[in-house]
């Protein structure tokens, strides 16, 4: 795992492993490192606990760090921020019937953008929107309740963008190549940094951008 590069800085650090179905569960291995590098302690006083609106949190004694789990097919992601609320969301790359999709659960204003775009982009930029929706509804403890297909995305990217009318909410998608579509939402007034830190041998690749350029990590994603 490494030292954190990132300090100074409200800062969204995410860990990626492969997820193999086995015991200790690496979602739980996961949260207790971040918190462990997150406080500054060793892993057995880490405590793994939820906060009054159900999310996961890791702690120490009295203090906590917020934190969010995604799995998709063989693939575990843990976000934790010690600044505030997090939500992560992760999806591999597949054969979707986008626009059909997009149609049935988001706004008619998304539909549009998606419909514009590109046709073999599609089912990437509609993965993007998709993610964005869920990671936000972690940070926020809802999940997808409430409508929250229906709730507004930036434009998918980077740095972290607030939501239209949600100043204090802002989402955005680190690249993570290999096939995958990452977000991480914040509760923040401010901008955020997000900080990928990736295992060797889970099998993705990492990116400083949305280019192809490719680099070594852990990668660190500037909010401004």
């Amino acid at each position: 795992m490494g030292q954190l590069t990132a300090s100074g800085r409200d800062t969204v650090h995410v860990w990626v492993d492969r997820d193999t179905g086995g015991q200790p569960d690496p979602a739980v291995v996961l949260l207790r490192r971040a918190g462990a590098l997150l406080l500054g302690r060793a892993e057995t006083a880490v405590v793994l606990t939820h906060d009054r609106d159900g999310r996961p949190s890791v702690r120490v004694d009295e203090v906590e760090v917020a934190v969010s789990v995604s799995r998709t097919a063989g693939l575990v992601v843990v976000a934790a921020r010690r600044a505030g609320a997090v939500g992560v969301d992760v999806e591999r790359v597949r054969q979707l019937p986008a626009l059909a999709l997009a149609r049935r659960w988001f706004p008619p204003a998304e539909l549009a953008w998606l419909a514009d775009r590109p046709e073999a982009a599609r089912v990437v930029d509609f993965l993007r929107l998709w993610t964005a929706k869920e990671s936000v509804g972690k940070a926020l403890g809802l999940g997808l309740r409430d409508g929250g297909l229906r709730r507004p995305m930036p434009p998918p990217g980077l740095p972290l963008r607030p939501l239209p009318g949600a100043e204090t909410l802002r989402v955005g998608h680190p690249p993570l190549g290999g096939g995958l579509v990452l977000a991480v939402a914040a509760r923040a007034g401010g901008p955020v940094d997000v900080e990928v830190v990736q295992r060797a041998g889970h099998g993705v690749t990492a990116e400083r951008s949305a280019s192809v350029e490719r680099t070594s990590l852990p990668v660190v994603v500037r909010g401004s």
